[in-house]
């Protein structure tokens, strides 16, 4: 943790914010806030310098050209790679969840190199494109309760023998690979398909990485009955239109 305050950083809300994924940024800093943490956020642009000095930093999804724009300028940048080698906590949707991994497939068709934070590699899926509410089985090792959240692309992602399995779908389709994983993870970085904004629907993500850059094991209970009603909704959904 910064010595001063908890640092949010919000990558590229210019390219990568496409789907309403801001609203994880938003989650993060006011559940800091609920407990009395003193927080900043700061919102880089894609014409701005990624700092390292970071705790959190988010990404969102975003169409296929943005989201090769934003690959560019993040190796280019080196800033989120040098953060995460200094303990930084990361957590990507669709299109960041593709840029942290190996290779993804770009706009022109061809392969574009990603930063190599998440050992997986993603391709162009040929069947029809995954959309619709997701239920899913968070990692135990995670102690998190089920994953609710909406999916909408065409990607396909494979994870390498490092990346763990965020979770297991019960319903939708996840990492498109037929293989019933659904994102990725290591200790510090992780990646997801889910939309909605997910961390909106599933608070106790957001509180898992506050834990995580406080390097500490539990937080202050808040008041999550706005957050179980959206749960319980978008879980009952989910489970109808499977």
């Amino acid at each position: 943790m910064s010595q001063n305050s908890l640092r949010l950083v919000w990558v590229y809300p210019d390219l990568l914010s496409t789907y309403g994924d801001q609203g994880n940024a938003l989650v993060v800093e006011r559940r800091a806030r609920q407990r009395g943490l003193d927080v900043s956020r700061l919102d880089v642009r894609s014409d701005q310098h990624i700092p390292t000095s970071g705790d959190i930093y988010l990404i969102g999804g975003g169409e296929d050209r943005p989201q090769r724009l934003a690959a560019e300028r993040l190796r280019r940048d080196g800033g989120l790679n040098r953060a995460v080698a200094n303990g930084a906590i990361v957590f990507s949707v669709c299109a960041g969840y593709q840029i942290l991994g190996h290779e993804f497939i770009n706009d022109l068709g061809q392969r574009e190199p990603g930063l190599g934070l998440l050992d997986v590699v993603s391709t162009r899926g040929e069947g029809a494109r995954c959309v619709g509410d997701v239920l899913a089985d968070i990692d135990e090792r995670l102690g998190l309760p089920p994953l609710t959240g909406f999916e909408n692309h065409q990607g396909v992602t494979h994870l390498g023998p490092t990346a763990r399995p965020f979770a297991r779908v019960r319903f939708g389709n996840g990492n498109g690979t037929g293989d019933g994983f659904e994102g990725a993870y290591n200790d510090t970085v992780f990646g997801t398909y889910m939309h909605g904004p997910v961390l909106a629907r599933n608070p106790l993500i957001a509180d898992l990485l506050l834990k995580l850059a406080l390097d500490v094991n539990a937080l202050p209970p808040v008041n999550d009955q706005w957050y179980d009603a959206l749960r319980a909704e978008r879980i009952a959904a989910a489970t109808q239109s499977a």
